[in-house]
């Protein structure tokens, strides 16, 4: 059962001194290649924006609570055709571990007061190869560049005198930038509903999916639920780990399913814009079954260390020129770097209250 006050896992001073020298090669090398192309924003500044003063230490910067999943995806075979990736080839089953998660900075928060929820999936096989994704329930990004995104978290950062985003700052934000349309036009109609394995989550960004010839074909993804809304079990109400207890509760009964739907772009869409929604009439091809048998405390799971990186893809899958998704890589190693640095010099001399 999730653990109500979730604390830095501690590991082995060998596994981390490992993990922190990883971490920090990666970072740097983002780093020096630029991390978000030709942004003038730097990773640490978008982390240093999105963090808490002070900062809960040893979380993540960002959906910093979460509940460790695992399970396996089972391939149809169906995308084969497209891609040479060993995860949706025919007869396939590939265990993973993910974290289902809510957003913001504070590992304390109430679940069901979250605006976002997400799913990241781990997948590494025995060649080698290894995939991660990290969807949210947005179906798309309110702006296109990094240097936008991080203007429009300065907006909704707080204000210091009142403790509350300035809404003058805010409206004067969104009327300079109509691209952020359709996601309003989500967040207006978006209703969340009472449970991890009831929601929708989307790739966001668009990927290649590549085939044996080289061919290249652009496709937005998303885990479409097979379970059914219904309504918070009234021994739960609104507790503050509400859609932990749910997704531990529910799994106690039967798995979790989903469906992995990946959709293809035609000439008339831009996979390179991630605030434009692809019409719902796209080829859209159901390429596995996602199915979670287990559920586990992050503080204990096996997702605590694991940087869901959107752009650690195997064979057979590419990124696009898209450039806040080759903006989150540098970010998601920067997050990584500080909370693996946190628990890596413990309680005693971050501070952290045991």
């Amino acid at each position: 059962m999730p653990s109500p006050h979730p604390r830095p896992r501690k590991m082995s001073r060998g596994y981390l001194i490992i993990f922190l020298l990883i971490a920090a090669f990666v970072g740097g090398f983002l780093y020096a290649a630029g991390m978000f192309g030709s942004t003038t924003t730097s990773a640490q500044q978008f982390i240093d924006l999105q963090e808490p003063d002070p900062p809960h230490l040893g979380f993540r910067r960002a959906h910093a609570k979460g509940i460790c999943i695992q399970g396996e995806l089972i391939s149809t075979g169906l995308l084969a055709p497209f891609t040479d990736a060993e995860f949706f080839q025919a007869d396939v089953t590939q265990p993973f571990i993910g974290r289902f998660s809510i957003a913001g900075a504070n590992p304390l928060a109430p679940d069901l007061d979250a605006p976002v929820r997400s799913m990241a999936l781990s997948f590494s096989s025995s060649s080698g190869q290894r995939w991660r994704t990290a969807m949210n329930t947005p179906t798309v990004m309110p702006v296109a560049t990094p240097e936008d995104l991080y203007q429009q978290f300065k907006v909704l950062a707080p204000n210091p005198d009142t403790g509350k985003p300035d809404p003058d700052k805010i409206r004067a934000f969104f009327d300079a930038h109509p691209e952020t349309a359709a996601f309003n036009d989500w967040k207006q109609s978006y209703r969340p509903t009472n449970s991890f394995a009831t929601e929708q989550y989307n790739s966001i960004n668009a990927f290649y999916l590549i085939d044996s010839q080289g061919q290249r074909r652009a496709v937005r993804w998303t885990m479409v639920p097979q379970a059914k809304t219904s309504s918070m079990p009234s021994s739960i109400g609104d507790a503050p780990d509400a859609l932990q207890l749910e997704l531990a509760q529910r799994l106690q009964q039967a798995p979790v399913q989903f469906d992995l739907m990946f959709a293809f772009a035609t000439d008339q869409d831009d996979e390179t814009n991630p605030t434009i929604p692809w019409p719902s009439t796209r080829h859209t091809i159901n390429a596995a079954t996602l199915i979670i048998h287990k559920v586990s405390a992050q503080e204990d799971g096996a997702c605590n260390g694991i940087n869901f990186n959107p752009l650690v893809l195997p064979q057979g899958l590419a990124p696009t020129a898209d450039r806040i998704l080759n903006a989150r890589g540098a970010a998601y190693a920067e997050s990584y770097r500080r909370r693996a640095q946190e628990t890596f010099f413990g309680s005693s001399i971050i501070g952290v209250k045991e």
